[in-house]
């Protein structure tokens, strides 16, 4: 099973870049909304 994994994440490896940065700009996204009634 582990070797499944590692063969996995190698294949897709770009995706998984992609999609992380994504989640990431979702989440900053996300903080930057629930903060910005504060500022006002």
């Amino acid at each position: 099973m582990s070797t499944e994994i590692k063969s996995i994440l190698q294949n897709s490896k770009a995706n998984l870049v992609s999609d992380m940065i994504g989640a990431l700009s979702l989440v900053v996204i996300l903080v930057g909304g629930l903060h910005l009634p504060g500022l006002f």
